[in-house]
């Protein structure tokens, strides 16, 4: 019967048995007399010997390199031309599946008896100061046993049928995030996937990677940079400007604002307002943006002049309505408190739709908001007007509220749909370090939007309005430091894109970040059942380390105690006057499969994973080699002018093109909708 004891860590004994074997097979040859053999029969002794020696030599490295990988950590570095990739599976480095056996290895490596078997060598030590033998990579820390306990290390490849459950990657901040992210993001671009980066802190090197994989992969024009840092070679986008529903449009700003306590019924009345003015804005033919709406969040007067004019040019019941308001001009001193403090032209439109009893649910809509008398009426929208001035101040006012024409700006104008369409690679910076809320802001809209593409795509199928079939294309989503973009849009992009093709990868240092951001412990644990794959690199907070090791099993780990007694007679009769007796028992203790203290320690580069449905690995991933990438931009200017130089690939909108809206709850039917998506392929085409 097993004891489970493998013996792995203990003297390399078998040294001695190799050398004695090979210094016999060496007289057998040169002196066979000496061991009284005579030709040619001393031939075949010798062999014998060396094969014993080498037997045994074996036995003695294989101890040696266990002995070596648990108190030495070994580099791993590939170039990026040297990474993997298929298009069923996902490489995610080198390792294996860890399981009880190598929980009762660990366990072994540290116990105290066992320390000065990990302690090098004086002669290693003497080597290493002379630079006969090289030192242990430095900057890696950690502790090496965790991955030397398997020396039999292979491959680790991911389905990727798997990732479309979404994958969350932990770790502490300099421990190898971004380098998996571009190991991912290499494979995907290498795949022909659709491939959407957000990263707040707008990582030059992370922007320069993804430029440069997808110049190798032959898809530099399908390349496209939002940089909220850097908008003089940003391409532009409006948050707010696509959408399945009218109502995304005050879901995703109001959804910015605070919703605790007093501020949720604010909030309720800034998405009424919102709603209105988009409403409106849509009705008129105009495309939402953040000036738009933070223009009539100042003064609804000059929108609903425009709407009720349009509406009643085209409202057989009110024809000749400018004559009639000529001649009957409004007494505004009989009018309730509100409307006196209105202007004329305003409150004149208003009273004659209602004298004359004419009914339009966006007109009426407008005119509920004159009722209020305008300074109580901006104290109820106090909170939109801050967050909308962050919005359209600066640089970043014409990255986020693009003009339909505005010549001499390259600068082109997209939109998810299309991005999605023609399958591009969009990075994107939110320099959060300079603008927190800003980045924020943007980011919540920029998931929102892609929310609504994952429901357009599940009712619709790709390519909608287009002609010829359209192919399916996975999306992959990576979101570096996630819990600064995370807010209520993410949840449902999780838990219901993935039948649209969304695989999200999300990145960030502590679970306790997503909490503090999202404010909910209950949905905190919503999010993190939506993420099937768990990839952990080394943590500094135990409940993050226990995010993956309370999903662990527990194991039984073998322990051996010595006993040793002794016991002695005094009967005369007896022929012996003591007996000693020595034994090793074999204990068995239950203990979980990792401990969290065994994630702080991980060196950097390397994580534990749960693959294909919670089977735990031990990966270290391939370091970034020293050689140089003849791809590699030297900076973001050499991008910025690579975009420049190619203008508005076939994929991007021209810079003074319409935004066509998906729907607007009526106001586009279903032939309008087709022939406006249409006439936006003919642009793309032209």
């Amino acid at each position: 019967m097993s004891s489970g004891l493998e013996a792995r860590l203990r003297p390399a004994h078998e040294t001695a048995a190799a050398l004695t074997s090979t210094a016999a097979a060496a007289l057998a040859v040169g002196v066979p007399d000496v061991l009284l053999v005579s030709p040619p029969w001393h031939l075949v002794l010798a062999a014998g010997l060396l094969a014993h020696a080498g037997w045994r030599g074996a036995g003695a490295w294989r101890v040696l390199r266990y002995r070596r990988n648990l108190r030495r950590l070994q580099r791993f570095e590939m170039s990026s031309l040297q990474i993997p990739w298929s298009m069923d599976r996902l490489y995610l480095g080198k390792g294996f599946r860890w399981d009880q056996r190598h929980t009762q290895r660990l366990s072994e490596a540290r116990l105290p008896s066992k320390q000065g078997l990990l302690t090098p060598s004086l002669l290693r030590r003497t080597a290493e100061r002379l630079g006969i033998a090289g030192p242990a990579p430095a900057g890696l820390g950690g502790d090496p046993a965790l991955h030397g306990v398997e020396p039999a290390e292979s491959d680790i490849w991911m389905d990727l049928s798997e990732r479309v459950g979404h994958t969350l990657v932990l770790g502490t901040t300099r421990v190898g995030k971004t380098r998996l992210a571009e190991l991912l993001i290499t494979q995907d671009i290498r795949r022909g996937e659709v491939v959407i980066v957000f990263d707040p802190k707008g990582d030059a090197d992370l922007l320069r990677r993804i430029y440069a994989e997808a110049q190798r992969a032959g898809r530099g024009d399908a390349f496209f940079m939002f940089h909220l840092g850097h908008p003089e070679i940003s391409a532009r986008y409006n948050p707010v400007g696509s959408f399945s529903r009218i109502t995304e449009v005050a879901t995703r700003i109001a959804g910015q604002l605070p919703s605790e306590g007093q501020s949720a019924a604010f909030k309720e009345f800034v998405w009424r307002f919102v709603n209105v003015m988009a409403r409106a804005l849509v009705a008129l033919g105009r495309s939402p943006n953040y000036e738009e709406i933070n223009r009539h969040a100042s003064d609804i007067e000059p929108l609903l002049v425009d709407y009720f004019e349009q509406w009643l040019d085209r409202e057989p019941a009110a024809a000749g309505w400018r004559e009639e308001l000529q001649r009957q001009p409004i007494d505004k001193k009989s009018l309730d408190k509100g409307l006196q403090s209105r202007g004329a032209r305003a409150v004149g439109l208003v009273e004659y739709a209602r004298r004359r009893r004419l009914y339009d649910p966006i007109a009426h809509a407008l005119a509920s908001t004159l009722n209020y008398e305008k300074s109580h009426f901006d104290k109820l929208v106090a909170s939109l007007l801050p967050l909308m001035e962050k919005l359209t101040t600066g640089r970043t006012a014409a990255l986020l509220s693009p003009a339909r024409s505005q010549p001499g700006d390259w600068r082109p104008v997209f939109d998810w749909n299309t991005v999605i369409n023609v399958g591009g690679i969009v990075y994107v910076g939110l320099d959060a370090l300079s603008d927190y809320e800003v980045a924020a802001a943007v980011g919540n809209s920029m998931f929102a939007d892609l929310t609504s593409v994952a429901g357009s795509l599940y009712k619709f199928g790709p390519g909608r309005g287009l002609p010829g079939q359209v192919t399916p294309r996975r999306i992959a989503i990576h979101a570096d430091e996630f819990n600064e973009l995370i807010g209520d849009e993410f949840i449902p992009l999780l838990n219901k894109a993935g039948g649209a093709g969304f695989q999200v990868t999300a990145y960030t240092q502590t679970w306790s970040d997503v909490e503090a951001r999202i404010g909910s412990r209950p949905k905190a644990g919503q999010i993190a059942g939506n993420f099937n794959t768990l990839v952990m690199l080394r943590v500094k907070e135990m409940a993050t380390a226990e995010l993956l090791t309370d999903q662990l099993p527990t194991v039984q780990v073998m322990s051996t105690v010595a006993s040793s007694s002794v016991s002695d007679t005094n009967d005369p009769g007896e022929f012996t006057d003591f007996a000693s007796r020595n034994e090793d028992r074999i204990a068995a203790q239950t203990v979980r499969m990792l401990e969290p203290t065994d994630l702080v320690q991980l060196p950097k580069g390397q994580a534990f994973a749960l693959l294909h449905g919670g089977q735990l690995h031990k990966i270290r991933m391939p370091l970034p080699s020293a050689a140089h990438d003849p791809m590699m931009p030297a900076g973001l200017a050499q991008i910025g002018a690579a975009l420049a130089a190619r203008l508005d690939g076939p994929w991007l909108w021209p810079a003074g093109a319409p935004q066509i809206l998906s729907d607007s709850d009526g106001l586009m039917d279903a032939g309008d909708l087709a022939g406006e998506e249409g006439d936006r392929a003919e642009q793309r085409q032209l």
